[in-house]
């Protein structure tokens, strides 16, 4: 069973970026689509953006075009480049594959951006 493990959150200003990187304990290359999910307190984990196997992406549309996801199958690893963050972008981080498999859950990696 593969497991993630993301790492890079931190806190950051309003306007700032991030980049949060996730480590594959297995090869990545089998999953067909990779994605970034996060989670909010009181709040359903909601999907943000993911990446197919061809590379072809898809985001939420609350993250469109400050958001960037990237994979490197090499390295299974999977990595979100953020930018222009917002106060509503606060949340834990998470990847998994899409669709999610339960046992693969993550720790998470915590986003808190000031206003």
């Amino acid at each position: 069973q593969v497991q993630f493990v993301e790492s890079g959150g931190g806190l950051v200003q309003a306007g700032g970026s991030l980049r949060l990187s996730c480590a594959a304990s297995g090869s990545t290359f089998r999953f067909n689509a990779l994605g970034w999910y996060r989670r909010v307190p009181g709040k359903q984990r909601e999907l943000v953006a993911h990446i197919e196997r061809s590379t072809a992406t898809t985001y939420a549309d609350s993250v469109k075009g400050r958001f960037t996801i990237s994979r490197d199958n090499g390295k299974n690893t999977v990595y979100l480049q953020m930018n222009s963050l917002k106060p509503e972008d606060t949340a834990v981080y998470y990847c998994n594959s899409v669709p999610s498999r339960e046992n693969s859950w993550g720790q998470g990696t915590q986003v808190t951006v000031s206003s």
